[in-house]
C-alpha cells in the first residue's frame, strides 16, 4: 500500500496566523515520514496560497513567505481532481490530496469557512465540521446551546456593535442587569486564543473593553467572572470518544491571555489539575456529552472553570483546532492520556477519513 498524501495548511488570514505557524511545525516536525507523503500548504496574510518545500525552521518565524522555492497555488472547485493545481512556471500540474489538516486558528480558519471549502472539493480533513466548527466558533451560540442543554455556563449577555453605537447605555445597563456583578470578562464573539478578550472591574472598564472587542468581531459577549480554577479537557474521536486527562492552568497574568498563552513562560500547567479525582471525572463526562451536543468531530478541547469554594463546574468554550505548539495543552493532555504526538496524528488522520 503507498503513502497517503497529507496536506498540512497553516497561516490563513486570521489574527491568530503566527499562532499557526508555530502548530503546523509541530505537527510537521512530528507526522510519520514513512506513512505519509507530507505537501506544506501556507496561506498568506493577504490570502495567497502557496506550497512551500524550503526549511521547516522558516515556517514560525515567518520566513516561509519569501523561500524563492514556493510556488503558487490554484484551487479547482472540479472535485474530480480533489487536490490542488500547482503553477510550476506558467504549467499547471494536479496534486492529489487524500487528507488535509487545516493547522489552522481563528476566522476563516475554524470558523467553518476552510471547511466548508474542502467540503466543496471533496477532500476528507481532520477536525470539525462546518455547522459544528462555526458554532463553537460563536461564543454566544455555544451559550445558547449550552443553556438549552443543561450545562452550566457563566451568566452572560450578548449584543452588535450596531447596537451598542446605536444606544451604548442601553446596553451598558442591560449587561449589568443580565450578568449581575463585576468582574465580567468582555469578549469577541467570535475569536480564539483571547485575542482581544478584557477583564473589566467597573463601568469604565466595560466600555474599554467592549470598544477593545468590536475591533475583533461585530457581535460581542459579556460574561460573568468565575473565581476558580482554569480546567482544560482534550476530546479525541468521531462517535466513540476519548476524554483526556483533565490539566489545569494558571496564567501568568489576571487571566490566560494571548500573552500568557504564547508569548510569556511564566504559566504554569499541572496535569493531572489539582481538582478532586470525582470532580475530574465529572469534567470529563461534561466534555464528551458537550462534544456530541455540538456535534464535533475528529477533535476539540473542552475548556472549563471549577469555582472556589463550590467546585461548581462551569463550562467555558468550546475550541474546534486547539493550538498544537510545543507548549499547547492539547497534545500534553493527549500524550499523558497515553497517545503521544505521532499516534496522535495518525489517529487524527484515520478519523477524517472515516467522517
Amino acid at each position: 500500500m503507498g503513502k497517503i498524501n497529507v496536506g498540512i495548511i497553516f497561516g490563513g488570514r486570521s489574527s491568530e496566523h503566527e499562532v499557526s505557524l508555530r502548530s503546523a511545525t509541530s505537527i510537521i516536525e512530528n507526522i510519520s515520514k514513512e506513512k505519509y507523503n507530507v505537501y506544506l500548504i501556507g496561506i498568506t496574510k493577504e490570502g495567497k496560497w502557496l506550497l512551500f518545500s524550503g526549511d521547516i525552521s522558516e515556517i514560525a518565524t515567518g520566513k516561509w513567505e519569501k523561500n524563492n522555492k514556493n510556488k503558487n497555488i490554484l484551487i479547482s472547485l472540479n472535485p474530480e481532481i480533489r487536490g490542488i493545481m500547482i503553477d510550476d512556471g506558467g504549467r499547471f500540474t494536479n496534486l492529489r490530496l487524500d487528507v488535509v489538516i487545516p493547522a489552522m486558528h481563528g476566522k476563516n480558519a475554524e470558523d467553518g469557512v476552510i471547511q466548508g471549502f474542502f467540503e466543496t472539493i471533496g477532500i476528507p480533513y481532520v477536525g470539525c465540521r462546518v455547522l459544528s466548527s462555526a458554532v463553537c466558533m460563536d461564543k454566544v451560540c455555544t451559550n445558547i446551546i449550552m443553556d438549552y442543554f443543561g450545562i452550566d455556563k457563566a451568566k452572560f449577555h450578548w449584543f452588535d456593535r450596531r447596537d451598542f453605537e446605536a444606544n451604548a447605555e442601553k446596553c451598558i445597563n442591560d449587561t449589568e442587569k443580565a450578568v449581575g456583578r463585576y468582574p465580567m470578562f468582555v469578549k469577541p464573539a467570535n475569536a480564539g486564543s483571547s485575542v482581544g478578550i478584557t477583564k473589566a472591574k467597573n463601568r469604565e472598564e466595560l466600555i474599554l473593553g467592549i470598544e477593545k472587542a468590536i475591533k475583533e468581531d461585530s457581535k460581542i459577549l459579556i460574561e460573568e467572572g468565575i473565581s476558580g480554577k482554569e480546567i482544560e479537557c482534550a476530546v479525541l474521536g468521531n462517535y466513540e470518544l476519548t476524554a483526556s486527562v483533565v490539566g489545569e492552568i494558571v496564567p501568568c497574568s489576571e487571566f490566560y491571555d494571548y500573552d500568557a498563552k504564547y508569548l510569556s513562560s511564566d504559566s504554569r500547567l499541572y496535569i493531572p489539575a489539582r481538582i478532586p479525582d470525582d470532580i475530574s471525572k465529572k469534567v470529563r463526562e461534561i466534555a464528551k456529552k458537550a462534544y456530541k451536543i455540538l456535534d464535533c468531530r475528529g477533535l476539540a478541547r473542552i475548556d472549563f472553570f471549577v469555582e472556589d469554594g463550590t467546585d461548581k463546574i462551569y463550562l467555558n468554550e468550546c475550541n474546534t483546532f486547539p493550538g498544537f505548539t510545543s507548549i499547547s495543552m492539547y497534545p500534553k493532555l493527549m500524550e499523558e492520556t497515553g497517545i503521544k504526538f505521532t499516534d496522535l496524528i495518525d489517529k487524527l488522520i484515520t478519523l477524517a477519513k472515516e467522517k
